[in-house]
């Protein structure tokens, strides 16, 4: 039987894991154990309990104050004695956080094979984003299995030079954790809130977004609810004390735009169907959304996911106030921009991504 270590540490990377987990703890060919790191510990606990996961490791690592350094010599030092004890074969980890990077660095120096769930995703830009861009393609030096979410995703590891052997496209595992989270008769005082009005839906938290940047979308969004009446704005905040900050001193005292603590995960992705659009400049999100035929504008400059630009169910508006406020304009005016970018073919997946790499894990010679 393989043994195979699934370590993740964010909210993000369990509504995107455990799915898996819970796919690879139905092989009778697998032996799965689960490793947080705690790198978010509030947020990953909600999640954990909704998927009914229940980790055999803790890092632990959370810490008031703590720099990137920080937190992945922590990551480093502690798997370093997980993967000691456990012995895995494959350890598998996800995306691009410090988490996943330090996991990954661990595992190769113990010299056991690494897969990375949402390999290839590129900007070819090491500072944007930061630093998830060279931790993503930093562990693709380290991974011996690929799980590419799309083709396009595959292009770019092949372009990198990785061996095409290794490279497996199986669509994104966050499309999987809709299927276990989207309730037909889901109710919430957030929906109540907005019933009457166009709910946009807000996330923004980016390293490199903090300051000026942020400042700007925030006032962009300010001038949306100012110009129409009928619109609301939801913002499950950050944690970040600097993001709460920067959103207290623009956002003011609006009653059409609600700050809410982070959500769970089924609230979250229920808010989102209940949503006219979302404007964000998180990732995962880009994935999401259009899987529930919202419109997605995203405030970076760059994004790591083309194929939803391509496919037209993205658009990009970078962080300056004017262009944030006539694309969101645009789409809350114009039926057949928003009709095109809500209906367009959604490029990452079928909800089928955990099925394929668990079969790759059994068939796999290690």
């Amino acid at each position: 039987m393989k043994k195979i270590l699934v370590v993740f540490g964010t909210r993000p990377e369990a509504i995107k894991m455990c799915p898996l987990v819970l796919e690879l703890k139905k092989s009778p060919l697998l032996d799965t154990k689960v490793c947080v790191s705690g790198q978010h510990r509030q947020m990953l606990e909600q999640v954990l309990d909704i998927f009914g996961v229940v980790p055999d490791y803790d890092l632990a690592v959370m810490k008031a104050g703590q720099d990137l350094t920080d937190v992945t010599t922590s990551i480093l030092t502690g798997m370093q004695e997980v993967l000691r004890q456990e012995k895995p074969d494959v350890v598998l980890v996800h995306g691009d956080t410090s988490t996943a990077f330090a996991s990954s660095l661990a595992a190769f120096y113990q010299q056991i094979p690494v897969g990375h769930v949402e390999a290839g995703l590129r900007t070819h830009n090491i500072w944007s984003p930061y630093p998830e861009e060279f931790n993503r393609q930093a562990i693709g030096l380290t991974a011996a299995y690929h799980f590419a979410p799309t083709e396009t995703a595959r292009q770019a590891l092949l372009q990198e030079g990785k061996n095409p052997d290794t490279i497996y496209v199986t669509g994104n595992t966050g499309i999987d954790a809709l299927f276990h989270t989207i309730r037909k008769d889901f109710s919430h005082p957030e929906t109540e809130w907005a019933k009457g009005s166009r709910l946009i839906v807000l996330t923004a938290h980016r390293r490199e977004n903090l300051g000026e940047p942020m400042r700007k979308m925030f006032r962009a969004i300010r001038r949306v609810v100012d110009t129409f009446p009928d619109v609301k704005v939801l913002y499950p905040i950050h944690m970040n004390p600097r993001v709460r900050q920067i959103a207290a001193e623009e956002f003011g005292n609006r009653d059409r735009i609600r700050i809410v603590e982070p959500l769970d995960v089924v609230a979250f992705h229920n808010l989102m169907e209940a949503s006219y659009l979302i404007m964000t400049d998180s990732g995962g999100i880009q994935e999401e959304a259009p899987a529930l035929g919202k419109p997605v504008l995203v405030m970076r400059d760059t994004t790591e996911r083309p194929e939803g630009v391509e496919a037209g169910t993205l658009k990009l508006t970078g962080t300056e106030e004017d262009t944030i406020f006539a694309e969101c304009s645009r789409l809350l005016t114009d039926t057949q921009t928003y009709r095109r970018m809500s209906t367009a073919t959604n490029p990452y997946g079928d909800g089928k991504a955990s099925q394929r790499i668990r079969k790759v894990l059994e068939e796999a010679n290690v």
